[in-house]
């Protein structure tokens, strides 16, 4: 239950008779409101290891999903930061993709994720990943009108696939965060541990400043951080939600030095009230958009944060946490609904219009 299935359960509140169509599932990791919904899985599902290890399957995921049978539904909506755009939907039905990111291990971050794999990934990866790019490429045309979860993504759209994207942020919770009082008690990282996120900037940041840092997540870098942080450094691992909302309303601000496509946390972090400091780069740039939420620096170093915090620092009295949580609520699942029952509309709405291209999206 991460970001893209928060996406889901929106979607499916606002078509609460759908049903859903996913590559593998875990049903006990599901929320109950996506339980409540049919789900069909592919035949990767039947794999010994698919619901840990799907993403080493990248290979078969075109014939998975090119076996689903959709010609019953005059509307399909494909969630995706990989190919679930591909599928085959009937001539005459609608299909718009939310996309989260084109595919990020074939186009801009085939290298950083090849780096990371045994020999034999290597080899399968480089003889794999020129295919899938044309194939890739090929099924964007299968896309009525694609929705960007940020301007960064609907830029990349644009670069990959030469096609315009309607931009609708992503859902977030806003009323489950509590709003934070006074100034915070530590800085805090929350995220995946791995190497594009860049937390070794906020753990050598504040070691070498003696900041206190309470980081919060897991991954691959969790021995490599664990080794360069001093005392001043707090790893509690992976934890759940109402820890994670608890320390997000009691720090001082959150550091979020990575690139992200869009980035929830940011907003959750001024859900509660706190500012960020962000590397500027990615959906930051459209989250940390004032300076009465937060601070963006230029250079992905740990001098550049540490430049940031000494700023921040300099005038942290004066964010007001109200302010900061009204800027969050833009952001919030309501708008997100709103948005998208509006372009769906319009959309059907064109179709049954002649003379209408709906190819290059709408404007809701």
């Amino acid at each position: 239950m991460r970001g893209g299935e928060k996406v889901i359960e929106e979607l499916c509140q606002l078509f609460p008779q759908a049903d859903i169509f996913t590559l593998v599932c875990d049903e006990t990791r599901l929320s109950a409101r996506l339980r409540q919904h049919r789900i069909t899985t592919s035949f990767l599902q039947k794999i010994p290891g698919a619901r840990r290890h799907y993403t080493k399957m990248l290979p078969l995921m075109p014939f998975a999903l090119e076996h689903f049978d959709l010609q019953d539904y005059d509307l399909v909506i494909s969630s995706e930061s990989g190919p679930a755009k591909a599928i085959v939907t009937r001539p005459d039905a609608l299909h718009v993709c939310y996309c989260h990111s084109p595919m990020r291990y074939i186009w801009d971050q085939f290298h950083l994720y090849r780096k990371g794999l045994p020999w034999i990934g290597r080899v399968m990866m480089s003889l794999t990943a020129p295919i899938l790019r044309v194939w890739d490429v090929t099924t964007a045309a299968r896309v009525d009108t694609f929705v960007a979860n940020s301007a960064y993504i609907g830029s990349r759209i644009r670069r990959f696939y030469n096609r315009d994207a309607t931009v609708i942020h992503p859902p977030v919770a806003v009323d489950d965060f509590k709003l934070g009082t006074g100034q915070g008690e530590f800085y805090l990282y929350a995220g995946q541990l791995t190497g594009y996120k860049r937390a070794d900037l906020a753990v050598r940041a504040c070691t070498e400043s003696g900041r206190q840092l309470v980081v919060i997540g897991e991954g691959e870098q969790t021995a490599h951080l664990r080794a360069i942080a001093g005392p001043s450094v707090t790893f509690l691992g992976h934890q759940p939600f109402p820890v994670l909302a608890e320390h997000l309303s009691r720090c001082r601000a959150l550091l979020f030095p990575g690139t992200e496509d869009f980035g929830i946390l940011p907003v959750e972090a001024m859900a509660s009230g706190r500012p960020v400091i962000a590397f500027d780069a990615g959906g930051a740039r459209e989250t940390v958009s004032s300076p009465d939420v937060g601070l963006r620096f230029a250079e992905q170093t740990v001098e550049g944060m540490l430049e940031a915090i000494n700023a921040f620092e300099a005038r942290e009295s004066e964010f007001d946490p109200a302010v900061i949580r009204r800027h969050a609520e833009r952001f919030s699942s309501e708008v997100f609904r709103s948005r998208f029952r509006t372009l769906v509309e319009d959309l059907l709405t064109s179709r049954a219009m002649p003379g209408v291209d709906t190819q290059t999206g709408s404007s809701a």
